[in-house]
């Protein structure tokens, strides 16, 4: 038996997941469970499991991914030294999950997932395991270890020149007694095994003593299983003696796999008088390793079970009870819609007095935006505009002012109507621009307009005209109300069926998070329905700038 180094790489829980001094509740109770089962842990393997189990139920909930991928490299360690790699590989891909970049317990996983092959006997992958941990930030004398360990699984593919070379080239007086005989011991064993003519008896002698000095029993273990080996051949009886003397020390160690060993060697070299009493005790063993093995996996499988059961069930409560919850917030959201639909319904009453017929809420629901933005464009603006005349005229002309009132007041109710216009009631296009932007025109401010022709117009039907006049007319409202501007100029043009349109005045100009927070937040609603677009240059130092543009059909 070439001698491993088996050691769990667990030096993570002092570098790489130091606690914070503000604990959440749920990490708290986790760290609890975590410290039970460090003291339990190779000590009653199965409660620490469980106990680690715990920690990682309560980790998950808060999401505390640093201590989940640690507790499941312990939890996969314990798997391991019980005979249930397949649990332990799974349980260290889990632990990767959690995992990121820079993480320093990627030594652990690394270094366990080749503890784990190398018990499976699948070395070319122990192998791979073993150089990607190399390539972590390690020390010499954990360097070392892995060194022994990959040399060991070389040999055990009969590679015994590299396994040779990587042995001889660990510094010894960099690693303790143990080690180091460890490291020579195997050196003499594989140059043995490359050549059953060489005389390692000797050198393997003389570490045995050392480490029956030291009291090394691991040690003493594997030198008696080398020198059984070298003897079996040349000298039965020798080698007999080495393996009943391995099998006292593996009882003393309490290793099963090791006693197991010895019996086998002491199958082939003792009598066949003795043969049959020894095979006994082998298979008595051997049966009762393996049944140990998946009882234990039993366990392990059931507890991991047992605890996503619980979090499965705990999360299917929370669902139904967030599932109350939702029910609950959209009935109370339904009732103060239609508390709000009620009020609106009063109001549009009160302010059209018309006989509205009573809609369902459904239908006051869906309504509510058109109108509302019907009402605006026609009623609102409508009004503005015949405010802003009544203020530019120098005589005060009251028949034509109740002219225009009476129009607002008569689109207003063929708004409560649902009344469409009428393509023959609309002025001629040129003219209702010009009289649009004249309108804006007083003693402060100058309004311009060039190229509106009839030219521009031809082509563009209704409803795009109506659209353009509403988005005029919003601007000159906005200008009025809030550019402070002296100025205004629009420029119309025409190009392969595209007409443009350009706003520009010298006012203070709109700031870009108020451009649709204001009266303006229709306009591109209103530009995407004829398949326009509007663009505000807001940069210059002062003053806005806004291209408008659509097709005319």
């Amino acid at each position: 038996m070439i001698r491993l180094f088996l050691f769990f790489s667990i030096f993570i829980i002092t570098t790489s997941c130091q606690k914070n001094v503000v604990l959440d509740k749920d990490t708290a109770k986790g760290d609890a469970f975590y410290d039970r089962g460090m003291e339990l842990f190779q000590k009653n393997d199965v409660l620490a499991y469980e106990n680690f189990q715990k920690a990682i139920s309560l980790y998950k909930l808060s999401h505390d991914s640093s201590n989940i991928s640690k507790v499941l490299i312990y939890q996969a360690n314990i798997q391991n030294s019980n005979g249930d790699y397949t649990g332990a590989e799974e349980t260290l891909v889990e632990a990767l999950s959690y995992m990121k970049d820079g993480d320093t317990s990627f030594y652990s996983v690394y270094g366990t997932m080749a503890n784990i092959k190398s018990n499976q006997k699948e070395y070319s992958a122990s192998i791979k395991w073993i150089n990607k941990t190399l390539t972590e930030n390690i020390n010499y004398r954990t360097k070392a270890r892995l060194l022994n360990n990959k040399a060991s699984a070389l040999s055990k593919i009969k590679d015994y020149k590299n396994a040779l070379k990587i042995l001889n080239s660990i510094v010894l007086d960099s690693v303790d007694n143990k080690e180091a005989n460890t490291i020579r011991d195997n050196i003499e064993y594989i140059l043995w095994s490359a050549d059953n003519h060489y005389n390692a008896e000797p050198e393997l002698e003389t570490i045995l003593k050392l480490r029956i000095l030291e009291d090394d029993k691991w040690g003493m273990n594997a030198s008696y299983s080398h020198l059984s080996d070298i003897n079996k051949d040349q000298n039965p009886e020798k080698s007999l003696f080495y393996a009943k003397q391995m099998l006292v020390t593996a009882k003393k160690n309490k290793s099963s796999d090791d006693r197991l060993e010895a019996l086998e060697k002491i199958l082939i070299t003792d009598t066949p008088l003795n043969s049959k009493k020894t095979f006994n005790e082998y298979k008595t063993l051997s049966d009762s390793i393996q049944a140990k093995r998946d009882s234990y996996s039993t366990q392990f499988a059931y507890i991991k079970y047992d605890s996503e059961k619980k979090e499965t069930e705990n999360q299917r409560l929370k669902v139904d009870q967030a599932h109350k919850e939702n029910q609950l917030i959209r009935q109370q959201a339904a009732l103060a819609v239609a508390i709000v639909a009620i009020i609106i319904i009063v109001i549009l009453y009160r302010r059209r007095q018309a006989r509205l017929k009573q809609e369902n809420e459904l239908k006051l629901k869906n309504d509510q935006l058109r109108i509302s933005k019907r009402v605006h464009d026609v009623v609102a603006n409508g009004i503005y505009q015949v405010m802003t005349k009544i203020e530019n005229q120098e005589d005060f002309d009251k028949e034509n002012a109740l002219d225009e009132l009476e129009f607002v007041y008569e689109k207003s109710r063929d708004i409560s109507y649902e009344k469409p216009e009428l393509e023959n009631n609309k002025k001629h296009y040129k003219e209702k621009i010009s009289t649009l932007i004249a309108s804006f025109k007083n003693d402060t401010i100058q309004t311009y307009t060039v190229g509106n022709e009839n030219e521009i117009w031809l082509g563009v039907s209704q409803s795009s005209f109506d659209e353009v006049y509403q988005i005029l007319r919003e601007l000159l409202v906005n200008m009025k109300k809030h550019s402070q501007a002296s100025r205004v100029v629009f420029k119309f043009e025409k190009f392969n069926n595209m007409v443009k349109i350009q706003y520009t005045d010298n006012g203070i100009g709109i700031p870009g998070d108020m451009i649709y927070k204001n009266g303006l937040t229709n306009t591109g609603t209103r530009i995407a329905a004829i398949h326009g677009a509007i663009i505000f240059d807001n940069e210059s130092e002062k003053g806005l700038k806004i291209n408008i543009s659509f097709p005319v059909s």
